[in-house]
């Protein structure tokens, strides 16, 4: 079905960024009217629940241009590129900085309808003028009012916003119970390491003596990116341990011959793997099936003394534990480290519980990374599902 093609700007009001009301001698406030930034753009909508900013009323009414109204959509147009959010009907009015630009939609035009179309892979495709590869850093106004939108009758867009609901709908529920999931397993090491300790009177020792063997790879001229190949012996780096769990990423390898020179940094099974550059202190357990392989200079590589300590055990007290946060100067589970070398993490001091609570809690965080597994995965054929019926629904297929 063919529907007539408007460009943005016709059919809405591309309204102008807002600003940092600190450059223009302003401030933020207690409370007020509240401050949008792109972190406040989830889920389809505008939440400032977790991470509240507020401009006094003078100030928000001084920043009249940049003033947010219910029903108005938002869209990120720097940073993260693309993020939208409906206002909803009974919200207060609002502001935003200049990473938000403001669209407002005349009648003809559904707001749900255009929201997600601007997620639409024929929106990005316009945005970046079909190149998958492209990287956009911002957004101007003009090429948001120049985008050329579908536009079928009223009752169309309100019936494919619907459908489109019921797949997010879907999408979010499944998020949900992933998150949930999580904060389960981060609530039993709580339970177990952390609100017990005190009473149980466990030792307190450092990485180095719970270890046979801290290592990074090799530096220099011992391993050139021109002496990688297709097929050998397989090089872990940062990306196989940046989402604190071990995947497989870009494929690098060197040959048996190169192996022979640089056998001393082989990773073996259940060995601890940190991050030292990049994305720093993310964390990931080798897996025990894994292949012969060597890590890059970038991985710190802890080789346990498993009669002593799990590697569970060691990656969940690096990522949660308060004291190991503390002592490497993280404020809250999940941050970036400030900066990790391979003392900080010979050094720093860990719990020791005993072997059988260190089995129970490994047997509960692996009954949980299954479940977390499946989820994962039915999360990936809803994505697949949605992404499908967008591209339907805007060719008029749905």
């Amino acid at each position: 079905m063919t529907w007539p093609i408007t460009i943005l700007a016709d059919e809405c009001q591309v309204i102008t960024k807002g600003t940092t009301p600190t450059s223009l001698g302003f401030a933020f406030s207690d409370a007020g009217a509240p401050f949008v930034r792109v972190r406040n753009l989830v889920d389809g909508s505008v939440s400032i629940e977790n991470d509240p900013l507020f401009i006094d009323l003078e100030t928000h009414n001084a920043l009249k241009r940049s003033k947010i109204y219910p029903g108005d959509l938002l869209i990120s147009i720097a940073g993260t590129i693309g993020r939208t959010a409906i206002v909803p009907d009974n919200a207060e009015e609002m502001n935003c900085n200049q990473a938000v630009a403001i669209i407002r939609p005349r009648a003809q035009i559904n707001r749900r309808y255009l929201r997600y179309w601007l997620g639409s892979q024929e929106a990005i495709n316009q945005i970046t003028r079909g190149k998958v590869t492209a990287t956009i850093a911002n957004l101007s106004l003009s090429q948001i009012g120049a985008l050329q939108v579908p536009v079928p009758p009223i009752e169309e867009q309100e019936r494919i916003a619907a459908i489109l609901d019921q797949a997010d709908s879907l999408r979010r529920l499944r998020q949900r119970a992933i998150d949930r999931l999580n904060s389960l397993g981060q609530a039993i090491f709580y339970e177990m390491f952390v609100s017990d300790f005190e009473a149980a009177n466990w030792p307190v020792t450092t990485v180095a003596e719970l270890a046979e063997q801290t290592r990074t790879g090799p530096f220099g001229s011992q391993l050139l990116h021109s002496e990688f190949v297709d097929e050998g012996i397989a090089v872990l780096g940062i990306d196989n341990a940046v989402n604190n769990d071990f995947s497989w990423a870009k494929p690098r390898h060197i040959t048996p011959e190169k192996y022979r020179d640089l056998k001393r940094y082989t990773v073996r099974p259940g060995d601890v793997l940190i991050t030292l550059m990049g994305t720093c202190g993310r964390c990931a357990v080798v897996p025990y099936n894994i292949p012969l392989a060597i890590n890059t200079k970038h991985l710190c590589c802890i080789t346990l003394r498993q009669d002593i300590i799990l590697p569970e055990y060691l990656h969940s007290a690096f990522l949660q534990h308060p004291n190991i946060l503390k002592q490497l100067g993280v404020q809250a589970k999940g941050a970036v480290m400030p900066g990790l070398n391979m003392s900080i993490i010979r050094e720093l001091e860990i719990v020791l519980p005993p072997m059988n609570i260190q089995r129970a809690y490994n047997e509960r965080k692996m009954l949980i990374a299954s479940q977390l597994r499946s989820m994962l995965e039915h999360q990936a054929q809803l994505d697949t599902l949605f992404a499908s019926s967008q591209v339907r629904a805007f060719r008029g297929e749905l």
